[in-house]
């Protein structure tokens, strides 16, 4: 592990030891909480500034973050890959639709056709908001030229052929993901963490059925 969780453990984003209701739908013992790390907006220039050192050498145009996590850390990259090459590069978002995909609101289908494009997101776990992403610039005419996540949770799933796209990612936090049906945890009758992840969400839904 290096210097990215080094800085989320700084800004206390790291939980351990607890039973966590992932966005995948997963669940899993480890938690990455990034609302903890995005009010902390010198650390989240730097991890900005590390990505855009990756690929200032690339020919990109536009970053491009899927909502929510995405759009600040599209900004920030946009911001230091045009300061390091001394020309606008224009940041934007995709968002969920009705039928969770990740696709392109405000007219930002716009910012990405005809151009080179980095996809940039917090974590990674099972790589479907990136891929998803990925699929949305492509469909807009716009070229991927990478895709780049602050930390892969799974490093032997979520690969450049999952995702669809050339991969990198600046840190690792390798991190248990079950399918509910197959959670130790749920087994173990242990309390799902109703303040972090979907937990609540989660509670609802099975309150209802």
């Amino acid at each position: 592990m290096g210097k990215v969780v080094d800085i989320l453990k700084k800004v206390g984003a790291i939980t351990t030891n607890s039973h966590i209701v992932l966005t995948s739908g997963k669940h899993s013992s480890k938690y990455l909480n990034k609302d903890a790390l995005y009010p902390h907006t010198l650390e989240v220039s730097k991890i900005g500034k590390m990505i855009a050192e990756k690929y200032k050498n690339k020919n990109v145009g536009v970053v491009i973050g899927p909502a929510m996590g995405g759009i600040i850390l599209s900004q920030w990259t946009a911001h230091h890959l045009t300061l390091l090459k001394k020309q606008e590069i224009l940041g934007g978002f995709s968002e969920k639709d009705g039928e969770n995909n990740q696709v392109f609101k405000r007219g930002y289908d716009k910012l990405v056709g005809g151009k080179k494009v980095l996809v940039v997101e917090d974590f990674t776990t099972t790589g479907g908001s990136v891929s998803k992403t990925v699929r949305s610039v492509k469909a807009c005419g716009g070229k991927v030229v990478g895709v780049c996540v602050m930390v892969n949770r799974d490093q032997a799933h979520v690969t450049a052929k999952v995702i669809g796209a050339p991969f990198q990612s600046l840190d690792v936090f390798q991190s248990d993901a079950y399918d509910e049906k197959d959670c130790p945890l749920c087994k173990q009758n242990r309390p799902i963490n109703t303040e972090l992840g979907h937990g609540k969400e989660y509670l609802a839904k099975k309150a209802k059925k």
